[in-house]
């Protein structure tokens, strides 16, 4: 049997209501991963990972003027309560292990995070260590770090799903685009009430 894991993609304060770039609807994704969760989900998984942007001098992705596509006000900044992942995360998955990503450049996917905040293992050779076959993909932003999560996970091979409801993009317009495309990279988008975990 594919041994399956969970990857919560940037759900930190930085990305919820009150942060410094928040998604509309940060804070419910976090409270609805965390009660999936609770409600025993997270023991159908071989392990769960938790991404963050965790920025120390990323470049030109952060401007003075940001245009709020490939640059973005000053977020996710190493080290502060911004960048933190929110509590309701930490509580409910207490065991999963932290990637860290975009410390000198942008970062949009998962698997350019380390284990370390400066140094250690790229999520893909720790995946592929553990005899991970497949993921489910959850968390902020749809339309950015979820979605580069996703198409690269599919890309390395990886059987790869997006639960929906766990989820919330920057831009609600952008949303049937983004699973169009995705789609067509074979990765299924599906409510966390129709997974078969």
């Amino acid at each position: 049997m594919t041994k399956r894991a969970l990857i919560i993609v940037d759900v930190q304060n930085t990305f919820c209501e009150g942060g410094n770039l928040a998604v509309a609807g940060g804070t419910a994704v976090a409270g609805r991963i965390a009660a999936w969760l609770a409600g025993g989900a997270g023991a159908h998984y071989a392990v769960i990972v938790t991404t963050q942007d965790w920025h120390i001098q990323p470049g030109d992705h952060f401007s003075a003027s940001p245009d709020f596509v490939g640059t973005w006000p000053v977020h996710g900044a190493a080290g502060t309560d911004d960048a933190a992942l929110r509590p309701e995360i930490t509580s409910a998955a207490p065991g999963a292990t932290a990637f860290y990503k975009g410390q000198y450049s942008a970062a949009y996917s998962g698997f350019e995070g380390l284990d370390a905040p400066t140094s250690g293992t790229y999520l893909d050779p720790w995946l592929r260590e553990r005899g991970i076959g497949a993921v489910d993909v959850v968390g902020l932003a749809l339309d950015y770090c979820v979605r580069a999560t996703a198409l690269q996970a599919a890309a390395l091979g990886y059987t790869t799903r997006v639960l929906t409801d766990l989820t919330a993009p920057v831009s609600e317009r952008s949303a049937p685009t983004v699973l169009a495309e995705l789609a067509v990279a074979g990765v299924e988008a599906l409510d966390s009430g129709r997974a078969d975990l």
